[in-house]
């Protein structure tokens, strides 16, 4: 999908995307934000998958809700600080709530792809690469699963070995 993207351009991509949250906003009733500016209350969080960022929320917090969690998470830090982290592509919602369940803030989040990432497709199978300077492989959700799970037992071996409890492999 991000190769579509990169081929269409900044412009064509910016356009698509505020269709896209447009047709979101009439669905779901969030606001179409295009970016973390704007109202604590209402605004479109922008998260890049894989990556963390940190929010600040009312301190009389006491319950958080996430709409999907397979799209984001969200973990509860002192002082009304929350970490959010994209688990995976899409939009979905972030509620929190004070001691009698008022609604304190609402936000839309927003899960995109890295943007060192590059995408390959050999026919139907599908590579993900993140080139920043040097191309090099990354598991990515949507990759074919031979290639995802080869990325994925290279860094399994590699952790294993740093933390000195794997085997080298065999040869």
């Amino acid at each position: 999908m991000p190769v579509v993207f990169e081929r269409m351009g900044r412009i064509g991509l910016r356009m698509m995307l505020a269709a896209a949250l447009s047709i979101m906003a009439a669905a779901t009733g969030f606001p179409a934000a295009a970016d973390n500016k704007g109202s604590a209350a209402s605004a479109m969080i922008t998260i890049t998958l894989d990556q963390a960022q940190v929010m600040k929320l009312p301190e009389e917090v006491a319950t958080l809700v996430i709409g999907n969690p397979l799209i984001a998470d969200v973990s509860i830090q002192s002082g009304g600080m929350v970490v959010l982290t994209g688990k995976g592509y899409g939009v979905t919602n972030l509620l929190a709530l004070d001691r009698n369940g008022a609604v304190l803030s609402q936000n839309a989040i927003r899960v995109q792809s890295p943007r060192d990432s590059v995408v390959v497709y050999r026919g139907m199978e599908r590579e993900s690469y993140s080139c920043a300077p040097r191309c090099e492989p990354r598991i990515t959700l949507g990759d074919t699963p031979g290639f995802f799970n080869g990325v994925l037992g290279q860094i399994t071996v590699r952790t294993g070995q740093a933390q000195g409890g794997a085997q080298a492999p065999q040869k």
